[in-house]
């Protein structure tokens, strides 16, 4: 798994709709993680949380609402786009779904390339870099579909690794990320890398913001991370 790929969880208690939905994820460029019903969403999202949820409504046991509103009222997965899928057409089931928290919701039969626009267009707005999107924080501009970064309109030569630190922190500023959060954004999460690599790759960033002057945006909170601005 590249650490740039946005990491879907997909919950489909139907098999062929899971492979399917799944496969046609992979191929757009997202990493998938499967579960089957509501109990073993809620386990894998407390264990490794996505950076979006794709849920069916109509699942045994714990139904896809329930999940939903269990994630929504979690301060810690609260933030998870999540989108509801479901063949009930009702208004008042696109209502009720909507109310639980779900921050979309797509009836079936549905077509994957508007369920793929509609996953990308959540992902704007919490993960804007995976998705090509252009990230500003004060005279810092980086550029995600052209790997580009300037200050002040200069361009800055920043590694791969830096790259995504970067992306990172400007997806998020003020935001404390403590080293085990960044390799797991950065790294991904099947690597093994020794956390004093993350007080390296900071190190280089901080030269390569610094390269043409200015003050360093990065910031060292103690005893818990890092944080840009």
């Amino acid at each position: 798994m590249s650490a740039d790929q946005p990491t879907v969880l997909l919950v489909e208690d139907e098999p062929a709709q899971r492979e399917v939905l799944g496969y046609n994820l992979q191929a757009d460029g997202f990493h998938v993680l499967t579960a089957s019903n509501g109990e073993e969403a809620l386990l894998m999202v407390a264990e490794m949380p996505p950076d979006i949820i794709v849920l069916d409504w109509m699942m045994p046991n714990v139904s896809g609402i329930e999940v939903c509103r269990q994630l929504k009222t979690r301060s810690e997965t609260r933030g998870i786009p999540i989108i509801m899928l479901s063949a009930r057409s009702e208004e008042v089931d696109r209502v009720r779904g909507l109310e639980t928290g779900a921050d979309d919701y797509v009836i079936k039969p549905y077509s994957l390339v508007e369920l793929m626009a509609r996953v990308r267009a959540q992902l704007r707005r919490t993960r804007p870099a995976t998705v090509g999107e252009r990230l500003e924080y004060l005279d810092i501009v980086l550029d995600a579909e052209t790997h580009r970064v300037t200050r002040c309109e200069k361009p800055l030569k920043l590694g791969p690794t830096e790259f995504r630190l970067l992306s990172t922190f400007m997806e998020k500023p003020g935001r404390v990320w403590s080293r085990e959060q960044l390799l797991d954004r950065v790294w991904g999460r099947d690597i093994y890398v020794d956390t004093r690599t993350v007080d390296v790759h900071i190190g280089r960033l901080r030269k390569a913001l610094c390269q043409h002057g200015g003050d360093d945006p990065l910031r060292t909170v103690r005893g818990a991370g890092y944080a840009l601005g």
